[in-house]
């Protein structure tokens, strides 16, 4: 598997303009219905730590993400709606939603920042697979509310309503390898990724994380009341970072031991 050339720690120049620029542009697009008051602030706060850590891919990773997350939880809305299963405050987020989704990408986009270079493809595996399980349960979420003709639990696949925490659909399923697949895409298209093995990887990765966050909800969800959506989301992302970085160094190992000469 092929490196990256990757980040290094930046001036306070750098940090300052990563500020600069994330706060201009939350002044510009807090009147869209994409998040709450209290969530654009936060997530300028995400936005400058992405640019400063991962510069300008990073940061549009990630930005491209919460477009795509918003744009699919806009399909069939009032459909959704109108079956109480829409997404509280017409679809906005709040800071609870932000870092569920991306405390544990943001973790790591500081840690590729300060690790030696030899870890960074690594962190940033983990970061890819991170969001590319989040957008993987959006996009599984919202087209299995709206569009799942046969849902069911994950546990017994014994048929539950839309919406069920644990309740998953085929096209539920389907929708989400399409989301994992285009996430891991973008960090492909971005430099985030090296090559179409580490792409493959990350979008299988991702669905996975996806299913086992459905087995939670259906198990330990059902159980334990403190346990919300919010931190649901951030094991599942948390799930999908150590997975992949596993995987990634398990295969690696593997192709080091066919073909010494690669490694």
């Amino acid at each position: 598997m092929s490196e990256l050339a990757l980040v290094a720690p930046q001036s306070w120049g750098h940090w300052l303009g990563a500020l600069a620029l994330n706060a201009g542009l939350i002044a510009l697009a807090q009147r869209l219905p994409v998040l709450t008051r209290a969530g654009w602030v936060h997530a300028g706060c995400l936005g400058t730590l992405l640019w400063g850590c991962l510069g300008p891919p990073g940061w549009l990773a990630v930005v491209l993400y919460l477009v795509l997350g918003s744009a699919v939880t806009r399909l069939g809305f009032r459909a959704k709606l109108a079956r109480g299963l829409a997404e509280a405050r017409g679809g906005a987020r709040g800071p609870e939603n932000v870092w569920g989704s991306a405390a544990t990408g943001t973790l790591l986009a500081m840690a590729a920042t300060l690790a030696p270079p030899a870890w960074q493809p690594l962190l940033l595996i983990g970061f890819a697979a991170s969001f590319a399980a989040k957008l993987a349960d959006t996009f599984g979420s919202e087209i299995g509310k709206r569009w799942g003709r046969h849902t069911v639990l994950i546990t017994t696949l014994r048929p539950v309503p839309p919406g069920s925490e644990g309740a998953i659909s085929l096209e539920g399923t389907a929708a989400s390898l399409v989301g994992s697949a285009l996430m891991a895409l973008l960090m492909l298209a971005l430099g985030l990724l090296s090559d179409a093995s580490t792409w493959l990887l990350v979008t299988l990765v991702g669905l996975v994380a996806t299913l086992l966050e459905s087995l939670i909800g259906a198990t330990a969800q059902q159980r334990w009341l403190w346990l919300s959506n919010e931190l649901v989301n951030g094991i599942q992302t948390a799930i999908a970072a150590l997975l992949a970085m596993a995987l990634w160094m398990a295969l690696s190992e593997a192709l080091a031991g066919i073909w010494p000469a690669a490694a």
